[in-house]
């Protein structure tokens, strides 16, 4: 007689949105809503040029789940007008609830509005005390050229000083 296939299959591992080039040493896992804002920020950190893998956290809830599997920094927009319960969207909660995904994090990263006042980059706070990681950096809006560097430094300087 057959058995029975498990009641939870393995999760398949997503690619990533831009893969590492050479060497992998690290991945940076971010969302952006259809306005595209922190895409076109990760985007222009070219960080799979220093062996980052980039996967971006799917937009639509009937889109399949990211599943990431090795280390990574989380970058994350904040919404809510300065409301704390609203500040963390729930694609992230989504991608953060699974156990497997939350094993990997390593830090956090957020963009903000600061006419949100004391709650700019507030989803970044959250985070960060949530899954006691440290929140690495902060930018405003789509960010601009020094932060790109910044953060493309920063990213890769974060992988060389934490190998897993």
């Amino acid at each position: 007689m057959e058995q029975s296939a498990p009641a939870q299959e393995a999760q398949m591992v997503s690619m990533p949105e831009y893969p590492a080039d050479g060497e992998r040493i690290g991945a940076l896992v971010y969302f952006s809503s259809q306005s595209e804002n922190t895409a076109r920020f990760v985007a222009n950190c070219h960080l799979q040029e220093e062996g980052i893998d980039v996967f971006r956290i799917p937009v639509r809830p009937h889109e399949p789940p990211l599943n990431v599997r090795e280390p990574y920094i989380l970058m994350v927009p904040t919404y809510g007008g300065g409301s704390a319960r609203k500040a963390v969207l729930p694609q992230i909660k989504r991608f953060l609830n699974d156990p497997a995904n939350r094993a990997g994090i390593r830090g956090v990263i957020a963009s903000g509005n600061t006419n949100f006042g004391e709650a700019f980059c507030m989803a970044g706070d959250i985070v960060s005390q949530k899954c006691k990681v440290p929140f690495l950096y902060y930018f405003e809006l789509m960010g601009t050229k020094e932060d790109e560097t910044k953060v493309r430094q920063g990213v890769l300087d974060f992988f060389r000083n934490h190998p897993e």
